[in-house]
């Protein structure tokens, strides 16, 4: 399984959204982020999407609430898988601020 195809499986998998994959926009070693230390090395990959309906999010097996927010209004970060620079990120992305894929 692709990459691309693994992002679509899981996020039909853990909010039950139908989406394409449509670029991706960035490419980060996470052991140079910002990230909680983690034994696991490893590169993270972030996908932009488009949802292929308008079915509302749904939680699955590996989540317990599902929702869409504005940039201001996150909930509390699970800080060691992602950080307000990623999502700041795929805000910028989204509304073309940056259109070359980021990577360190």
């Amino acid at each position: 399984m692709s990459a691309a195809e693994n992002i679509v499986k899981e996020l039909r998998e853990e909010a039950g959204l139908s989406v394409t994959a449509r670029t991706l926009y960035s490419v980060t070693h996470k052991a140079k982020g910002l990230y909680r230390p983690d034994v696991r090395d490893f590169y993270k990959l972030y996908f932009l999407c488009e949802r292929t309906d308008q079915a509302a999010p749904t939680a699955g097996f590996e989540t317990t609430d599902v929702g869409f927010f504005r940039l201001d209004e996150l909930p509390p970060l699970s800080r060691g898988r992602t950080i307000e620079s990623d999502l700041e990120a795929a805000f910028a992305f989204h509304r073309g601020e940056i259109t070359q894929t980021l990577f360190d």
